[in-house]
């Protein structure tokens, strides 16, 4: 997989985001539905800010942290966006989607990670 362009993931975050916002707009208004929709629209939300904190990174070590801090969000999200679904609150078919572009994003996130620690190792 080529990692994609710098614009297309500050696009894709920020798109992931506005998916998340029109989630949680959509849940029931239960409170176990709102108390993890909150935290899924907090980690969700967070991902591209933290992306976009990265490109002022002022060292490979500094990229590392704020990227890895990407991860973590897109860790957490994944973990609430599956409690929906298993808590049946939300159907899978609904979730799956935004459960598959969290997916996606972790798995270009730790390329990313990956291959900054390789380069930083060079050096």
């Amino acid at each position: 997989m080529d990692e994609p362009e710098p614009q297309d993931l500050k696009d894709r975050t920020s798109d992931f985001a506005l998916r998340v916002i029109r989630m949680y707009t959509r849940l029931p208004k239960t409170t176990e539905a709102q108390v993890i929709g909150k935290q899924v629209l907090r980690s969700g939300t967070s991902i591209g800010a933290q992306y976009r904190e990265g490109h002022r990174a002022k060292s490979n070590a500094d990229l590392i942290s704020k990227f890895e801090g990407v991860l973590q969000e897109l860790e957490e999200t994944d973990y609430w966006l599956n409690l929906l679904v298993l808590a049946e609150i939300v159907p899978a078919d609904k979730m799956a989607s935004l459960i598959q572009e969290t997916n996606e994003l972790i798995a270009i996130f730790v390329s990313i990670v990956t291959k900054i620690k390789a380069r930083a190792k060079k050096q």
